[in-house]
């Protein structure tokens, strides 16, 4: 091949060419020339984010940021989304951050699986937007907070540690000998404990705790299916005293008209009504028992005639069957 200028020329526009399409591609400019749809998503603050940042949806790159642009004090955010990727009608989008140092990018989550997709046009759709903290003020906030964790440090000067710390320091050097004796006491019991001696040790190590606690769980195991046997069996019962019960309610039987029917109640009525005239004739003096009751002329005349037999009683003894005969005659009579 010859070096001529046209060859020299042709490769340098090929060079030109592909450093071109590197560029674009990186800027994110090459999608100027892709197929796709645009969405616009308004913020209260846009923090930071730029053209062409790009666009995720479940971390995947699905589009980049278009223009940026001030809306009724609010960031309009367009961006084109690639044609084969189909964002809901629900979707929300929300500004974040790959780590402190990190780009911002737009990440719009995937909605609901039967809301219909988003349909390219003018006026652009508008997504739901989830605002972020925005990260100068966390950043301002740990700052803060940082600060007042320093002053903190700062006011625990050694000399206020010293006036803490040295009443404690004291009381450990004046009782030393009784902390070693306090201390050595409870290995003592502790060694004691882990051999088994003493109540506490009996406890922990013998098993006949945990063998009555294990007898009495399973008594109560078996109590408990002895009283649901009962419970079942006492079912049919139940039953049959329910069925009995609806009878009575429905006034069948004996007992039932008894309690339904109301003929028992009017006779009853009835006869108390005839019992409480009855005694009120009786107390107004009405009738034979009436008199006999009121009357008392009837109580002067049984006086006069238990008189009367005591004094023919008086002379019975002396005198025969016949004379006695006589004198009750003409006592009574």
């Amino acid at each position: 091949m010859k070096n001529t200028l046209e060859t020299r020329l042709g490769i340098f526009f090929a060079l030109a060419l592909v450093v071109a399409v590197i560029i674009l591609e990186m800027i994110g400019a090459a999608d100027f020339f892709k197929s796709g749809y645009e969405v616009n998503a308004l913020f209260r603050n846009a923090q930071e984010l730029k053209k062409g940042d790009l666009v995720k949806m479940a971390g995947v790159e699905i589009g980049r940021v278009e223009s940026i642009d001030l809306t009724n004090n609010l960031a309009q955010v367009t961006m084109k989304i690639k044609g084969k990727y189909k964002i809901k009608t629900d979707s929300k989008a929300a500004v974040r951050f790959v780590g402190l140092m990190g780009n911002n990018f737009v990440a719009i989550d995937g909605g609901s699986p039967k809301a219909p997709p988003v349909e390219g046009g003018t006026p652009h759709p508008t997504l739901e937007t989830v605002e972020q903290p925005d990260i100068s003020a966390i950043m301002t906030k740990l700052e803060s907070v940082a600060s007042g964790v320093q002053e903190l440090t700062k006011s625990f000067s050694p000399e206020q540690l010293s006036s803490l710390l040295g009443p404690i320091t004291d009381f450990m050097k004046q009782n030393t000998n009784n902390l070693s004796v306090t201390l050595s006491n409870i290995r003592l019991v502790s060694d004691q404990i882990a051999q088994g001696n003493g109540t506490i040790g009996k406890l922990i190590k013998d098993d006949a705790l945990y063998n009555s606690a294990l007898s009495t769980v399973t008594s109560l195991q078996l109590a408990s299916g002895q009283a649901q046997t009962m419970l079942n069996d006492a079912q049919p019962m139940i039953r049959k005293a329910g069925s009995i019960i609806d009878r009575v309610n429905a006034g069948e039987g004996t007992v039932g008209m008894l309690i339904k029917d109301p003929t028992l109640h009017n006779q009853l009525t009835a006869s108390m009504t005839n019992v409480q005239q009855i005694l009120e004739k009786i107390n107004q003096g009405q009738g034979s028992v009436g008199k006999l009751i009121n009357d008392e002329s009837f109580l002067k005349n049984a006086k006069l005639s238990l008189q009367k037999l005591d004094k023919a009683t008086e002379g019975l003894e002396d005198q025969g069957p016949l004379s006695v005969l006589g004198i009750l005659v003409n006592n009574l009579f």
